[in-house]
């Protein structure tokens, strides 16, 4: 098997670009195939001669390879945490984020092309959190990257860390699994489910082969709309909108119900649905958020602390102390089962589970401490 990875560059000219790697075919866990799988990725600083600086960080359901700036404009969503003297300092280590297995950044997904030359859509495979860490560890062989010295991520992305530390034990010196926890529960589940669901259910998702026409956008949105209200805390919905009626619009006069105005937190999810169909693929969608559904580290493991003893990694487990889609009660179940005394460090936010990202700088000294003094 032939693997084809661009050049590292020499300097930050190229921090925070997309890359793309060859890996070769990629046998599935649920007994599906994918012939030629492409993986796309960036990376901030050099790895060095020994490659034992190199840190993996993990991006959630909908988010990208682009962490930090680097060489560009555009801002990352870990800015707090990566960059030139952060706490992930990249004049000392080499960051590399890694875009999932049916993504819609750069990676094989359902909108690329299959052998046959038209885009997979309804015959791309289910692939497992397990089946896209698998990929990564050849692209991580690509570039000579034999163990990292940390991976990281929160919510979907603290999920594929935690399979990075059990599934490749021996490559994984450091792991930080932050607001998620070992499996995805049964409540997670129907969450997710009902978003899948509404994106099926669009007249114009054709099961799944709507490209070169019109793609299922109402119910991408509609998917959105719905996974956002378990990102944000009833005290955040509260505190910003409360019942007060969207600008111009007047939710209690109508003669009929289809003609009545909204409230400020409707045209909040509105727009948050909106801004999601600009830069998403509903078949991507559906594919990362049922590869979510997969996770459960125990799977084929054994009981939780069995399948967690084959981890050797030093582990940082963190929580969002309002977080009412992963629980910190999953976080503590998780950090019990771990070995050793492993604590459960808190992000105070009162957003709820999105405080993973909006407040990530909370955890910049402990992780220092821990993992990159």
């Amino acid at each position: 098997m032939t693997i084809t990875a661009t050049a590292l560059p020499k300097s930050g000219e190229e921090d925070g670009t997309v890359k793309y790697a060859g890996i070769g075919p990629l046998e599935l866990e649920a007994g599906g195939f994918l012939p030629d799988v492409v993986l796309a990725y960036e990376t901030w600083g050099q790895l060095n001669a020994d490659a034992s600086n190199a840190v993996l960080i993990q991006h959630a359901l909908t988010g990208s390879t682009h962490v930090a700036r680097g060489a560009t404009d555009e801002e990352g969503w870990w800015e707090q945490l990566v960059g030139p003297g952060a706490t992930i300092d990249t004049n000392k280590f080499f960051v590399i984020s890694i875009n999932i297995v049916g993504g819609c950044y750069g990676s094989t997904g359902p909108s690329s092309e299959a052998p046959d030359g038209r885009p997979w859509g309804s015959r791309f495979p289910l692939v497992t959190l397990r089946d896209s860490t698998e990929a990564e560890a050849r692209l991580a062989d690509a570039l000579g990257i034999d163990a990292w010295h940390a991976v990281l991520g929160g919510s979907m992305g603290g999920a594929r860390a935690l399979e990075w530390a059990v599934t490749f034990p021996d490559r994984v010196k450091r792991c930080a699994v932050i607001s998620v926890g070992a499996y995805s529960t049964a409540e997670q589940i129907a969450f997710a489910q009902a978003q899948t669901l509404a994106i099926r259910q669009d007249p114009n998702f054709k099961n799944g082969d709507y490209y070169g026409g019109t793609a299922p956008e109402h119910g991408l949105a509609l998917a959105r709309r719905i996974a956002h209200i378990t990102y944000r805390s009833a005290l955040e919905l509260d505190f910003r909108f409360g019942r007060e009626a969207q600008h111009q619009e007047t939710p209690l006069a109508a003669a009929v119900l289809g003609e009545r105005g909204r409230y400020q937190v409707e045209s909040y999810l509105d727009h948050q649905g909106t801004k999601l169909v600009r830069r998403f693929d509903a078949n991507s969608y559906i594919a990362i958020t049922e590869a979510l559904m997969s996770h459960d580290v125990t799977r084929g493991r054994g009981p939780l602390e069995q399948a967690l003893s084959r981890a050797t990694a030093e582990f940082f487990v963190a929580a969002v102390d309002s977080d009412r889609l992963y629980f910190p009660a999953q976080s503590r179940e998780l950090a019990a089962a771990l070995p050793g005394d492993v604590p459960v460090h808190l992000i105070e936010a009162p957003i709820g589970h999105d405080g993973f990202l909006t407040e990530i700088g909370q955890l910049s000294a402990q992780l220092r401490e821990s993992f990159f003094a």
